[in-house]
């Protein structure tokens, strides 16, 4: 059971919906969300990290505050727990890198003022991708999904990046390239691999396993069919060196006495 926490505020938006609740959940939205979630929970498995799903996030002791609640939150150097909402400040820090996926009704406000809310609250790395097919008429408008925004220390202030020649964005927080692939939004290190899945990630190395079990089977054979064809020449020399031997004998030669 989650311990109580001095100070603790039960938030009307906890218990009721806001505008976004409302709104319905895309399939391109659910899917790329739940990618994510997997993807960046088994990149920080063993890590002391808490990754949540639309959470409410709040900054004050008022109940009536509007929460932001990005699609993934990334709160690095905490335990997961099982809250209703985060308290930044009283249950942890502010996450340092939130994502939020494009939808029709709030894409505006994800590009504009959501942007300075997350400065304000903290946020180091601010992500915004659009999912959708056809794309967003702001991202249409723009000629890319992906946009990205990272936190000035000195400033507070969120400074928008550039995509790369690739179109990817780099994520020191997240040490992945950021990696738009039509309705996927990827992640990849440093060498261009691309980050797995907990799912993905035991495939693969059930796959390897396999393949290190052949090449075992494959070097037992080659070493049985070289220990087999070592033994029919030491035979066949053996042989050889008999019907040598019978010849000498039978000239009258003692093949010991050659030795």
């Amino acid at each position: 059971m989650a311990r109580q926490i001095e100070d603790e505020v039960e938030y009307y938006y906890d218990s009721h919906p806001t505008e976004e609740d409302e709104m319905g959940e895309t399939a391109d939205h659910a899917l790329l969300v739940n990618y994510l979630m997997a993807v960046l929970t088994w990149l920080f498995h063993g890590q002391l990290c808490a990754i949540y799903e639309n959470l409410n996030f709040y900054q004050t002791p008022n109940k009536n505050e509007r929460p932001i609640a990005p699609d993934i939150a990334v709160i690095q150097g905490v335990v997961f727990r099982r809250v209703k909402s985060w308290r930044v400040g009283v249950y942890g820090p502010a996450p340092q890198v939130v994502f939020v996926i494009g939808s029709e009704e709030t894409w505006a406000k994800d590009l504009g003022e959501k942007v300075w809310k997350y400065a304000r609250m903290g946020v180091e790395e601010y992500y915004a991708y659009d999912p959708n097919d056809p794309m967003l008429s702001l991202s249409r408008r723009e000629g890319q999904r992906l946009f990205g925004w990272h936190r000035d220390p000195a400033t507070g202030l969120m400074e928008p990046l550039s995509l790369n020649d690739q179109g990817q964005l780099w994520s020191p927080r997240l040490d992945s390239y950021l990696v738009p692939d039509e309705q996927y939004l990827r992640l990849h290190n440093s060498r261009g691999e691309p980050r797995l899945t907990r799912e993905q990630a035991e495939a693969l190395r059930a796959d390897v396993e396999a393949e290190a079990r052949r090449m075992e089977h494959l070097r037992a054979q080659a070493e049985r069919q070289r220990a087999e064809m070592e033994a029919r020449r030491a035979e066949a020399e053996a042989r050889k060196a008999q019907a040598y031997a019978e010849r000498l004998r039978a000239l009258g030669i003692d093949p010991d006495q050659l030795l």
